[in-house]
């Protein structure tokens, strides 16, 4: 009797191989922007998950896509990144209609990688400036209060690592443009 074998997938995909550290934060990063995509569900639902202020809430039919669609295309922006080290970044996978098959510019990935990372680091960097207030991208906010300290806990390990999501974007994007201007193996002098 004969075994059947399993091929594992090639580590990497690309034309030239990119930094470990680089696959590794790629695909870590959907993971870790799990708990604040999970974490904002309950609010879809009108549950304020121990704050204390009055969040305005919208109608269900309102906030329920909204927070919904918030946390998807969260995932879905996260997902992309790993683009960045694969293959699908160098060469656009053939269904995608008119550049399907073709290769992908270093710079048509790189530009929005580094702009969408520097908007992504002003949008979850806060700088607390005391009294219990920090300051945003959009003004000074308050700080949020909390029933008990167990939500507060809570909130902030799932809040927490969104605002790695910048810097990791940024650090992938150049990871990706020395990978892709490099010279290949065959090239170099």
């Amino acid at each position: 009797m004969k075994l059947k074998t399993f091929h594992t997938p090639p580590v990497s995909d690309t034309e030239q191989p990119g930094p470990r550290w680089a696959m590794r934060l790629a695909y870590a990063l959907p993971l870790l922007l799990l708990p604040s995509c999970l974490w904002r569900l309950p609010f879809a639902l009108h549950f304020e998950m121990g704050q204390v202020q009055d969040l305005g809430m919208q109608p269900y039919w309102v906030s329920i896509p909204y927070v919904l669609g918030l946390s998807v295309l969260s995932e879905v922006i996260a997902i992309l990144t790993i683009g960045l080290v694969r293959g699908w970044g160098e060469v656009a996978p053939t269904w995608i209609p008119i550049i399907g098959g073709r290769h992908i510019r270093p710079v048509a990935a790189v530009v929005p990688a580094l702009i969408g990372g520097l908007i992504l680091t002003l949008l979850f960097t806060n700088v607390p400036i005391g009294d219990g207030r920090r300051l945003t991208l959009f003004g000074i906010a308050d700080s949020v209060g909390y029933t008990n300290d167990a939500w507060q806990a809570l909130a902030t390990v799932c809040i927490a690592p969104i605002a790695a999501w910048g810097p990791i974007t940024i650090a992938l994007g150049i990871a990706y443009y020395r990978r892709r201007t490099a010279p290949s193996p065959g090239q170099r002098s």
